[in-house]
Protein backbone atom coordinates (compact mmCIF):
# COMPACT_ATOMS: atom_id res chain seq x y z
CA UNK A 1 0.00 0.00 0.00
CA UNK A 2 1.59 3.21 -0.93
CA UNK A 3 0.80 6.59 1.47
CA UNK A 4 -1.04 8.24 -1.68
CA UNK A 5 -4.11 5.52 -1.26
CA UNK A 6 -4.47 6.79 2.51
CA UNK A 7 -6.74 9.71 2.78
CA UNK A 8 -5.06 12.37 4.61
CA UNK A 9 -3.21 11.69 8.01
CA UNK A 10 -0.51 14.22 5.89
CA UNK A 11 1.43 15.11 9.10
CA UNK A 12 1.90 11.46 10.51
CA UNK A 13 2.50 10.54 6.94
CA UNK A 14 5.34 13.06 6.46
CA UNK A 15 6.73 12.47 9.89
CA UNK A 16 7.39 8.33 8.76
CA UNK A 17 9.11 9.62 5.63
CA UNK A 18 11.90 11.80 7.50
CA UNK A 19 12.64 9.02 10.09
CA UNK A 20 13.38 6.94 6.83
CA UNK A 21 15.29 10.10 5.25
CA UNK A 22 17.15 10.70 8.42
CA UNK A 23 17.89 6.92 8.80
CA UNK A 24 16.35 6.90 12.35
CA UNK A 25 13.98 4.16 11.90
CA UNK A 26 13.43 3.05 15.41
CA UNK A 27 13.50 -0.86 15.80
CA UNK A 28 10.00 -0.86 17.59
CA UNK A 29 6.94 1.15 16.98
CA UNK A 30 3.80 1.47 18.11
CA UNK A 31 0.56 3.00 16.40
CA UNK A 32 -1.68 3.92 18.46
CA UNK A 33 -4.90 5.99 17.79
CA UNK A 34 -8.81 5.77 18.12
CA UNK A 35 -10.75 3.22 16.32
CA UNK A 36 -11.05 3.87 12.48
CA UNK A 37 -7.66 5.99 12.37
CA UNK A 38 -6.19 4.08 9.67
CA UNK A 39 -3.37 2.59 11.58
CA UNK A 40 -3.58 -0.55 10.25
CA UNK A 41 -2.93 1.25 6.77
CA UNK A 42 0.05 3.34 7.94
CA UNK A 43 1.84 0.56 9.25
CA UNK A 44 1.03 -1.49 5.84
CA UNK A 45 2.08 1.60 3.94
CA UNK A 46 5.52 2.74 5.94
CA UNK A 47 6.41 -1.02 5.77
CA UNK A 48 6.42 -1.34 1.82
CA UNK A 49 8.04 2.62 1.87
CA UNK A 50 11.31 0.99 3.73
CA UNK A 51 11.50 -1.91 1.46
CA UNK A 52 10.79 -0.05 -1.66
CA UNK A 53 13.95 -0.32 -4.47
CA UNK A 54 13.20 2.68 -5.86
CA UNK A 55 11.20 5.37 -3.36
CA UNK A 56 10.72 8.76 -4.14
CA UNK A 57 11.34 11.82 -1.65
CA UNK A 58 7.68 11.01 -0.60
CA UNK A 59 6.31 7.24 -1.30
CA UNK A 60 6.93 4.31 -2.37
CA UNK A 61 7.40 3.39 -6.44
CA UNK A 62 4.68 0.66 -6.55
CA UNK A 63 6.09 -1.26 -9.18
CA UNK A 64 9.51 -2.28 -8.22
CA UNK A 65 9.46 -6.03 -7.07
CA UNK A 66 9.40 -5.21 -3.26
CA UNK A 67 6.83 -2.98 -4.05
CA UNK A 68 4.36 -5.69 -5.93
CA UNK A 69 4.98 -8.07 -3.30
CA UNK A 70 4.18 -5.87 -0.84
CA UNK A 71 1.33 -5.02 -2.57
CA UNK A 72 -0.15 -8.90 -2.67
CA UNK A 73 1.03 -9.13 0.96
CA UNK A 74 3.66 -11.91 -0.04
CA UNK A 75 6.92 -10.12 0.26
CA UNK A 76 9.21 -12.74 2.03
CA UNK A 77 10.24 -10.29 4.98
CA UNK A 78 6.71 -8.90 5.73
CA UNK A 79 5.03 -10.90 8.58
CA UNK A 80 1.85 -10.72 10.05
CA UNK A 81 0.56 -11.16 13.39
CA UNK A 82 -2.65 -10.57 14.12
CA UNK A 83 -6.28 -12.25 16.31
CA UNK A 84 -7.13 -15.94 15.92
CA UNK A 85 -9.54 -18.55 17.01
CA UNK A 86 -8.96 -21.55 18.44
CA UNK A 87 -11.36 -24.23 17.07
CA UNK A 88 -11.21 -28.44 17.22
CA UNK A 89 -8.96 -28.73 14.50
CA UNK A 90 -6.50 -25.98 15.70
CA UNK A 91 -5.43 -26.25 19.46
CA UNK A 92 -2.59 -24.10 19.27
CA UNK A 93 -3.76 -21.58 16.49
CA UNK A 94 -1.38 -19.01 15.12
CA UNK A 95 -1.81 -16.26 12.42
CA UNK A 96 -0.44 -18.26 9.33
CA UNK A 97 -3.65 -20.45 9.89
CA UNK A 98 -5.36 -17.71 8.58
CA UNK A 99 -2.78 -15.89 6.52
CA UNK A 100 -4.19 -16.52 2.95
CA UNK A 101 -8.06 -15.41 4.86
CA UNK A 102 -5.96 -12.30 6.06
CA UNK A 103 -4.30 -11.08 2.99
CA UNK A 104 -7.55 -11.16 1.03
CA UNK A 105 -9.57 -9.71 3.67
CA UNK A 106 -6.68 -6.52 3.82
CA UNK A 107 -6.26 -6.26 0.23
CA UNK A 108 -10.20 -5.69 0.20
CA UNK A 109 -9.86 -2.53 2.07
CA UNK A 110 -6.99 -1.89 5.12
CA UNK A 111 -10.10 -0.18 7.14
CA UNK A 112 -11.46 -2.80 9.24
CA UNK A 113 -12.18 -3.39 13.14
CA UNK A 114 -11.50 -6.46 15.53
CA UNK A 115 -15.35 -7.58 14.81
CA UNK A 116 -14.90 -6.66 11.19
CA UNK A 117 -12.39 -9.44 10.86
CA UNK A 118 -13.56 -12.24 12.89
CA UNK A 119 -17.00 -12.39 11.42
CA UNK A 120 -15.05 -12.88 8.11
CA UNK A 121 -13.48 -16.07 9.51
CA UNK A 122 -16.87 -17.01 10.86
CA UNK A 123 -15.78 -17.45 14.36
CA UNK A 124 -19.40 -17.96 16.47
CA UNK A 125 -18.82 -17.67 19.97
CA UNK A 126 -15.01 -17.36 20.23
CA UNK A 127 -13.08 -14.44 20.65
CA UNK A 128 -10.18 -13.39 19.05
CA UNK A 129 -6.87 -13.56 20.67
CA UNK A 130 -2.82 -13.63 19.94
CA UNK A 131 -2.06 -17.05 21.60
CA UNK A 132 1.13 -18.32 23.65
CA UNK A 133 2.16 -20.38 20.61
CA UNK A 134 2.40 -17.05 18.49
CA UNK A 135 5.70 -16.21 20.17
CA UNK A 136 7.89 -19.40 18.99
CA UNK A 137 6.53 -18.50 15.44
CA UNK A 138 8.00 -15.14 15.86
CA UNK A 139 11.00 -16.06 17.35
CA UNK A 140 11.51 -18.59 14.47
CA UNK A 141 10.69 -15.98 11.50
CA UNK A 142 13.13 -12.93 12.58
CA UNK A 143 16.48 -15.43 13.77
CA UNK A 144 16.69 -15.68 9.83
CA UNK A 145 18.44 -13.12 7.78
CA UNK A 146 16.05 -11.17 5.32
CA UNK A 147 15.67 -12.77 2.11
CA UNK A 148 15.09 -9.73 -0.55
CA UNK A 149 15.01 -6.30 1.61
CA UNK A 150 17.17 -4.67 4.06
CA UNK A 151 14.72 -4.92 6.55
CA UNK A 152 12.48 -8.08 8.11
CA UNK A 153 8.98 -6.45 8.99
CA UNK A 154 6.76 -7.66 11.61
CA UNK A 155 3.19 -6.19 11.71
CA UNK A 156 1.45 -6.71 14.90
CA UNK A 157 -2.04 -6.18 14.79
CA UNK A 158 -4.11 -5.19 18.07
CA UNK A 159 -0.76 -6.35 20.60
CA UNK A 160 -3.81 -5.76 23.27
CA UNK A 161 -5.30 -9.21 22.70
CA UNK A 162 -1.63 -11.02 23.00
CA UNK A 163 -1.46 -13.80 25.07
CA UNK A 164 1.08 -12.87 28.44
CA UNK A 165 3.12 -15.58 28.07
CA UNK A 166 3.25 -14.66 24.41
CA UNK A 167 4.34 -10.97 25.22
CA UNK A 168 6.59 -12.29 28.19
CA UNK A 169 8.36 -14.20 25.37
CA UNK A 170 9.04 -11.21 23.04
CA UNK A 171 10.90 -9.05 25.30
CA UNK A 172 14.43 -9.48 25.18
CA UNK A 173 13.35 -9.94 21.15
CA UNK A 174 11.73 -6.52 20.78
CA UNK A 175 14.46 -5.11 23.33
CA UNK A 176 17.25 -6.49 21.48
CA UNK A 177 16.04 -7.09 17.96
CA UNK A 178 18.00 -8.85 14.93
CA UNK A 179 20.09 -6.57 13.17
CA UNK A 180 17.66 -4.94 10.33
CA UNK A 181 13.93 -6.03 12.25
CA UNK A 182 11.45 -3.55 12.51
CA UNK A 183 8.19 -4.40 14.78
CA UNK A 184 5.24 -2.26 13.93
CA UNK A 185 2.36 -3.00 16.96
CA UNK A 186 -1.04 -1.31 15.90
CA UNK A 187 -3.10 -0.37 18.91
CA UNK A 188 -6.64 0.38 19.57
CA UNK A 189 -6.40 0.18 23.30
CA UNK A 190 -2.81 1.15 24.08
CA UNK A 191 -4.16 0.89 27.66
CA UNK A 192 -4.46 -2.93 27.52
CA UNK A 193 -0.68 -3.64 25.75
CA UNK A 194 1.69 -5.39 28.49
CA UNK A 195 3.40 -2.30 30.18
CA UNK A 196 6.94 -4.18 29.56
CA UNK A 197 5.97 -3.84 25.55
CA UNK A 198 4.64 -0.39 25.60
CA UNK A 199 7.69 0.48 27.12
CA UNK A 200 9.97 -0.77 24.69
CA UNK A 201 8.29 0.91 21.81
CA UNK A 202 8.51 4.59 20.31
CA UNK A 203 4.97 5.99 19.91
CA UNK A 204 3.38 7.38 16.77
CA UNK A 205 0.27 9.01 18.04
CA UNK A 206 -2.12 9.08 15.01
CA UNK A 207 -5.71 11.39 15.47
CA UNK A 208 -8.79 11.06 13.85
CA UNK A 209 -9.61 11.49 10.16
CA UNK A 210 -10.73 14.99 8.82
CA UNK A 211 -14.28 14.48 7.83
CA UNK A 212 -13.50 15.78 4.54
CA UNK A 213 -10.84 12.71 4.18
CA UNK A 214 -13.27 10.93 4.83
CA UNK A 215 -16.00 12.16 2.53
CA UNK A 216 -13.81 11.58 -0.69
CA UNK A 217 -12.87 8.26 0.45
CA UNK A 218 -16.41 7.25 0.24
CA UNK A 219 -17.35 9.34 -2.81
CA UNK A 220 -14.32 7.82 -4.70
CA UNK A 221 -14.81 3.82 -3.11
CA UNK A 222 -18.56 3.50 -3.21
CA UNK A 223 -19.39 5.89 -6.02
CA UNK A 224 -21.92 7.60 -3.99
CA UNK A 225 -23.51 11.25 -4.16
CA UNK A 226 -21.21 13.53 -2.23
CA UNK A 227 -23.90 15.17 -0.05
CA UNK A 228 -24.83 11.58 1.32
CA UNK A 229 -20.87 10.78 1.83
CA UNK A 230 -20.75 13.59 3.46
CA UNK A 231 -23.53 12.86 5.84
CA UNK A 232 -22.02 9.49 6.58
CA UNK A 233 -18.71 11.22 7.22
CA UNK A 234 -19.95 13.51 9.76
CA UNK A 235 -22.01 10.84 11.56
CA UNK A 236 -18.88 8.80 11.85
CA UNK A 237 -17.00 11.40 13.64
CA UNK A 238 -13.11 11.08 11.85
CA UNK A 239 -13.64 7.17 12.39
CA UNK A 240 -13.26 5.63 8.88
CA UNK A 241 -14.21 2.23 10.18
CA UNK A 242 -18.03 3.49 10.58
CA UNK A 243 -18.15 5.48 7.57
CA UNK A 244 -17.36 1.89 5.63
CA UNK A 245 -19.55 0.05 7.51
CA UNK A 246 -22.66 2.74 7.27
CA UNK A 247 -22.25 2.36 3.64
CA UNK A 248 -21.72 -1.37 3.37
CA UNK A 249 -24.24 -2.44 6.15
CA UNK A 250 -26.90 -0.54 7.23
CA UNK A 251 -28.84 -3.47 8.25
CA UNK A 252 -26.52 -4.26 11.24
CA UNK A 253 -26.56 -0.66 12.55
CA UNK A 254 -30.45 -0.76 12.00
CA UNK A 255 -30.46 -4.31 13.76
CA UNK A 256 -28.34 -2.58 16.78
CA UNK A 257 -30.49 0.08 16.98
CA UNK A 258 -33.74 -1.92 17.07
CA UNK A 259 -32.22 -4.10 19.89
CA UNK A 260 -31.33 0.04 21.86
CA UNK A 261 -35.16 0.59 21.47
CA UNK A 262 -36.48 -2.54 22.82
CA UNK A 263 -34.56 -2.72 25.49
CA UNK A 264 -35.30 1.04 26.55
CA UNK A 265 -38.85 0.75 25.82
CA UNK A 266 -39.16 -2.50 28.01
CA UNK A 267 -37.21 -1.07 30.65
CA UNK A 268 -39.43 2.26 30.96
CA UNK A 269 -42.62 -0.08 30.91
CA UNK A 270 -40.87 -2.19 33.82
CA UNK A 271 -41.70 -5.24 31.80
CA UNK A 272 -39.87 -8.04 33.25
CA UNK A 273 -40.90 -10.78 31.06
CA UNK A 274 -40.10 -9.64 27.98
CA UNK A 275 -36.41 -8.03 29.06
CA UNK A 276 -35.99 -11.87 29.92
CA UNK A 277 -37.41 -12.78 26.35
CA UNK A 278 -34.55 -10.16 25.25
CA UNK A 279 -31.65 -11.35 26.79
CA UNK A 280 -32.81 -14.73 25.79
CA UNK A 281 -32.22 -13.25 22.10
CA UNK A 282 -28.80 -11.51 22.48
CA UNK A 283 -27.64 -14.56 24.40
CA UNK A 284 -27.69 -16.64 21.29
CA UNK A 285 -26.06 -14.27 18.45
CA UNK A 286 -22.62 -14.67 19.21
CA UNK A 287 -20.09 -12.73 21.62
CA UNK A 288 -18.74 -10.66 19.06
CA UNK A 289 -22.04 -9.00 17.56
CA UNK A 290 -22.75 -8.62 21.82
CA UNK A 291 -19.71 -7.14 21.64
CA UNK A 292 -20.83 -4.95 19.08
CA UNK A 293 -24.59 -4.12 20.80
CA UNK A 294 -22.84 -2.79 23.86
CA UNK A 295 -20.25 -0.63 22.17
CA UNK A 296 -23.40 1.17 19.37
CA UNK A 297 -25.21 1.19 22.69
CA UNK A 298 -22.40 3.41 24.44
CA UNK A 299 -22.01 5.55 21.08
CA UNK A 300 -25.67 6.14 21.14
CA UNK A 301 -26.07 7.21 24.87
CA UNK A 302 -23.70 10.01 24.37
CA UNK A 303 -25.19 11.48 21.36
CA UNK A 304 -28.40 11.63 23.74
CA UNK A 305 -27.11 13.23 26.71
CA UNK A 306 -25.43 15.55 23.96
CA UNK A 307 -28.93 16.39 22.61
CA UNK A 308 -30.34 16.66 26.39
CA UNK A 309 -27.38 19.36 27.28
CA UNK A 310 -28.62 21.13 23.71
CA UNK A 311 -25.17 20.42 21.75
CA UNK A 312 -26.89 20.15 18.78
CA UNK A 313 -26.01 23.76 18.62
CA UNK A 314 -22.67 23.11 18.51
CA UNK A 315 -22.63 20.88 16.23
CA UNK A 316 -21.57 17.72 18.62
CA UNK A 317 -23.80 15.65 17.69
CA UNK A 318 -22.93 12.81 15.30
CA UNK A 319 -26.32 10.33 14.37
CA UNK A 320 -27.82 8.36 11.55
CA UNK A 321 -31.45 9.61 10.08
CA UNK A 322 -32.71 6.55 11.96
CA UNK A 323 -30.55 6.91 14.90
CA UNK A 324 -31.83 11.16 15.43
CA UNK A 325 -35.23 10.03 14.66
CA UNK A 326 -35.37 8.14 17.84
CA UNK A 327 -33.20 10.16 19.82
CA UNK A 328 -35.39 13.14 19.07
CA UNK A 329 -38.25 11.62 21.54
CA UNK A 330 -35.71 9.27 23.47
CA UNK A 331 -33.27 11.74 25.03
CA UNK A 332 -34.80 13.43 27.66
CA UNK A 333 -34.52 9.99 29.22
CA UNK A 334 -30.97 10.55 28.90
CA UNK A 335 -29.18 12.89 31.73
CA UNK A 336 -26.64 13.78 34.29
CA UNK A 337 -28.32 11.90 36.91
CA UNK A 338 -28.44 8.42 34.99
CA UNK A 339 -25.79 8.49 32.59
CA UNK A 340 -22.88 7.43 34.43
CA UNK A 341 -24.85 4.68 36.01
CA UNK A 342 -26.16 3.18 33.00
CA UNK A 343 -22.11 3.54 31.35
CA UNK A 344 -21.12 1.69 34.17
CA UNK A 345 -23.13 -1.08 33.60
CA UNK A 346 -22.69 -1.46 29.96
CA UNK A 347 -18.94 -1.52 30.43
CA UNK A 348 -18.91 -4.26 32.97
CA UNK A 349 -21.89 -6.24 30.62
CA UNK A 350 -19.03 -5.47 28.37
CA UNK A 351 -16.17 -7.10 30.57
CA UNK A 352 -18.19 -9.56 31.49
CA UNK A 353 -19.02 -10.91 28.08
CA UNK A 354 -15.55 -10.47 26.67
CA UNK A 355 -14.54 -12.60 29.82
CA UNK A 356 -16.90 -15.38 28.43
CA UNK A 357 -18.98 -15.26 31.14
CA UNK A 358 -22.76 -16.79 30.44
CA UNK A 359 -24.22 -14.20 28.17
CA UNK A 360 -28.10 -14.95 29.04
CA UNK A 361 -27.08 -13.93 32.64
CA UNK A 362 -25.10 -10.82 31.96
CA UNK A 363 -28.17 -9.29 29.33
CA UNK A 364 -30.73 -10.58 31.94
CA UNK A 365 -28.75 -8.47 34.34
CA UNK A 366 -28.19 -5.48 32.52
CA UNK A 367 -31.51 -5.16 31.38
CA UNK A 368 -33.16 -5.53 34.56
CA UNK A 369 -30.79 -2.64 36.26
CA UNK A 370 -31.23 -0.22 33.39
CA UNK A 371 -35.44 -0.44 34.38
CA UNK A 372 -33.89 1.28 37.87
CA UNK A 373 -32.36 4.35 36.11
CA UNK A 374 -34.97 4.53 32.98
CA UNK A 375 -37.72 6.33 34.84
CA UNK A 376 -41.44 7.08 33.29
Amino acid sequence: MKFSEIPGQKEIIRRLINSVKSERVSHAQLFVGPDGCGSLALALAYGQFVSCENRSQSDSCGICKSCIKYEKMIHPDLHFVFPVIKDKKTNEPVSDTYIEQWREFVRQAPYFGLNKWLDSIEVGNAQGLIFASEASEILKKLSLKSFESDFKVMIIWLPEKMHLSTANKLLKLIEEPPEKTLFLLVSEEPDKVVPTILSRCQLVKIPSFRTEDISAYLTERFRIHKAKADDISRVSNGNINRAIELCENEDSSLLNLDRFKNLMRFAWKRDIVSIISWSEEMAVIGREPQKSFLSFSLRLLRENLMLTLDQMKNRLVFMTGEEAEFSSKFHPFINQENIYSITDELNKAYAHIEANGNAKIIFLDFGLKITRFITP
